[in-house]
């Protein structure tokens, strides 16, 4: 195992940067320490890329090659409720999410191949990506428009998500399709004011917003093949001035996720049909927006056998799951994946002692992985990259 002689140092890393956590767009504290870490380990680094994304770059003994790791390193706007000695000091934001982590296991990845230049041609690449959380924007496609893919020109790229649905100990790896297109919705129903007592003197926004929510969910049983995976859900409703009072303006949010491309495209239409379509019948009108966020993330069938074998090489046959069923969570590593070959593996981080309906999962306010993940996500990064590089 590589990742030993610098652990302890990943602990502490990891541990700073979550009690210091950063939203999207403001990681300036923890950009330092990634810049500041790579610069000491004699790399070429380039800072402020695309915001706060830094990038360190590890040539090795001779022409090759250049394959990027990457990690994120954005927080999320949530109270922590871990109770750990090293919790969120900053009201308001929390690592949920575990980019703390990634940070922290990507600079122990770097520590250990900075000692490797003898063993590689080529290069690699060090990513450390802001504001990843930050959909539907997102902080790869900046640093894309920077130039985080040339000079020298990035053949593939790899990464990790923390994953708490699978024990410490095991890399699940997935070829093809493994993460959805994340969209927004934004809908307003408008309608007519009217007394609570009188509802037929107005137009109630609250029912018909009732009714589309309801209507939507018949795209999802109706209009998508039951072979194809979407999820349509709304997340927010406003509306409203008063108990006794029917209101004529409601505002909806939601999310739309979908694994294939061309159901991601029949989306914006659909739900601006149906939602108009049912607020017209109800005599109101609805204002549909449609923001197209992350794409599929689709992994690449080589890297994931070559990374699925770095891992066996390490740790053994047991530590390797080949996941059956994609997520449909979503990662702004999609557009990097688009753009070259790449791979994003799960990293088990829940304890083998805790049930999984037990454990706290991503964007919860009491998620804390495993740190005995660290090994494994080191590992994984560094024989990947080693095999990478050094295949014929």
């Amino acid at each position: 195992m590589y990742a030993e002689k610098f652990l302890s140092q990943v602990i502490s890393w990891r541990r700073d940067i979550h009690s210091h956590p950063e939203l999207s767009q403001h990681e300036e504290r923890t950009s330092d320490i990634a810049a500041n870490v790579l610069e000491g380990l004699g790399l070429e680094v380039k800072r402020n890329i695309g915001g706060f994304g830094v990038i360190g770059l590890l040539r090795g003994k001779g022409e090759g090659k250049t394959i990027a790791l990457r990690a994120d390193m954005d927080a999320l706007p949530l109270n922590e409720e871990t109770g750990l000695p090293y919790a969120s000091q900053t009201q308001g934001v929390m690592h949920a999410c575990g980019h703390d982590t990634h940070t922290a296991m990507l600079l122990g990845a770097a520590c250990v191949l900075s000692e490797m230049r003898d063993r590689f041609s080529g290069n690699i690449k060090f990513i450390f990506q802001p504001a990843e959380e930050f959909n539907p924007t997102g902080g790869a496609p900046g640093m894309i428009r920077e130039g985080v893919l040339e000079n020298p020109y990035v053949d593939a790229l790899i990464a990790l998500h923390v994953w708490p649905l699978f024990e410490t100990g095991k890399v699940a790896i997935r070829s093809g399709s493994c993460m959805a297109a994340s969209d927004r919705i934004f809908l307003t129903v408008h309608g007519k004011t009217a007394h609570g007592s009188r509802p037929d003197q107005g137009n109630d926004a609250v029912v018909t917003s009732a009714h589309i929510i309801t209507g939507l969910q018949s795209i999802i049983s109706r209009s998508v093949s039951p072979l194809d995976s979407a999820v349509l859900t709304i997340g927010t409703i406003h509306g409203g001035y008063r108990y006794n009072v029917i209101p004529d303006t409601v505002k909806l949010e939601g999310t739309v996720r979908t694994l294939n491309p061309k159901i991601q495209s029949l989306m914006p239409e659909l739900i601006t049909r149906t939602a108009k379509g049912i607020a017209e019948s109800l005599g109101s009108s609805c204002d549909v927006e449609y923001v197209k966020g992350y794409p599929p993330l689709v992994n690449d069938s080589s890297l994931a056998s070559l990374a699925a074998e770095s891992v066996r090489k390490i740790h053994g046959n047991d530590s390797v799951i080949i996941a059956d069923e994609p997520d449909l969570a979503a990662e702004d590593f999609a557009f990097f994946a688009r753009e070259r070959p790449a791979l994003m593996a799960w990293l088990g981080c829940r304890p083998s002692t805790v049930d999984a309906k037990d454990m706290a999962m991503l964007h919860n306010t009491k998620f804390n992985p495993d740190e005995g993940c660290f090994v494994y996500g080191i590992d994984y990064f560094v024989q990947t990259a080693l095999d990478f590089l050094n295949a014929l």
